[in-house]
């Protein structure tokens, strides 16, 4: 269920990670046929809570909003000594009620100090990641990553990568139709791969060859075609090897791993707005059969085609 959602503001909160919470969950897109959140923000205490930018944000309510909450967001208000020990029990109390926790950016912090993160599997900034494993050695830090889901508790990387874990659990919950819509009214896609680890200060790669962008849109196009990095390294007028390196460097992954993504994306679609069979649904998105549509759908989804058609056939 993904209904009621509380954005926790604290003092010196970063405005641009708290607005991703607004601009997911805050808006009535309801003309649109998308859901509506019922949506509230919530500090350690009500009241007007500065802005790293220097404006105040009026906060209406304490930690007590929380419990409440199907969807709790901590954003980012850099780093601190200490976090308010009341909020940080609302929030063990809402994990452990079942309510998705979801953090951007630096807002990991606040979990990790609710004990939120020992024994799973997070992410941060990539600024602050060893810093987020020497305070918080319980939890193993994944630095190349834009997001960690260790159900329920999302952690994402810097700023624009809290847009990606939102959609994640928008997607995971409620399909990826609403998902899309929703990336549609922001403008931003509904789905990346790749990982912080491009946006980390390095030297440029020389230039070799011209961009990929014509390469990604015919794959996107041609979905079901058999391809291979000799294939789209001709398209690209590149050699292979050169075409994979630059294709990490322009994505963050490979590209098996980005077209296995867009083929998924196109499957749920699919299973979502036709009643096609599986092996249908399979030979159209590029896996060939059924059994291979499984395999991916377990790994990159936890789920199934037949199962994730039940669960989102319709809405």
């Amino acid at each position: 269920m993904l209904s009621n959602v509380v954005a926790i503001v604290l003092e010196d909160i970063h405005p641009f990670e708290l607005g991703v919470a607004c601009e997911v969950f805050g808006l009535n897109r309801s003309e649109e046929g998308l859901p509506v959140y019922e949506f509230a923000l919530a500090g350690d205490r009500p009241g007007p809570m500065r802005s790293h930018a220097g404006f105040t944000v009026d906060v209406p309510y304490g930690p007590e909003r929380i419990a409440e909450a199907d969807l709790v967001i901590a954003t980012a208000t850099g780093l601190r000594d200490r976090y308010p020990e009341e909020l940080c029990e609302a929030l063990r109390a809402a994990c452990r009620r079942g309510a998705h926790v979801l953090s951007i950016c630096s807002g990991s912090f606040l979990l990790g100090a609710a004990g939120l993160l020992d024994g799973r599997r997070s992410t941060t900034h990539w600024k602050y990641v060893d810093e987020m494993a020497r305070r918080f050695p319980l939890t193993t830090v994944e630095p190349d990553v834009l997001y960690v889901d260790d159900d329920p508790v999302i952690t994402s990387a810097g700023t624009a990568a809290g847009i990606d874990a939102c959609l994640h659990l928008v997607r995971k919950v409620q399909g990826a139709e609403v998902a899309r819509g929703i990336a549609r009214r922001m403008v931003v896609a509904p789905h990346r791969e790749g990982g912080q680890a491009q946006f980390i200060n390095r030297p440029l790669p020389e230039a070799d060859g011209e961009s990929l962008g014509g390469v990604l849109e015919w794959m996107r196009r041609n979905l079901a075609e058999e391809t291979t990095v000799e294939r789209l390294a001709a398209l690209a007028h590149m050699s292979p090897r050169t075409f994979a390196r630059r294709f990490q460097q322009e994505t963050g992954t490979t590209p098996h791993r980005w077209l296995t993504g867009q083929r998924l994306l196109h499957a749920q679609r699919l299973l979502e707005s036709t009643d096609e069979p599986i092996d249908a649904v399979a030979a159209r998105c590029g896996f060939g059969n059924a059994a291979t549509l499984r395999h991916h759908f377990g790994q990159r989804l936890g789920t199934t085609p037949q199962a994730y058609r039940r669960a989102f056939a319709g809405v």
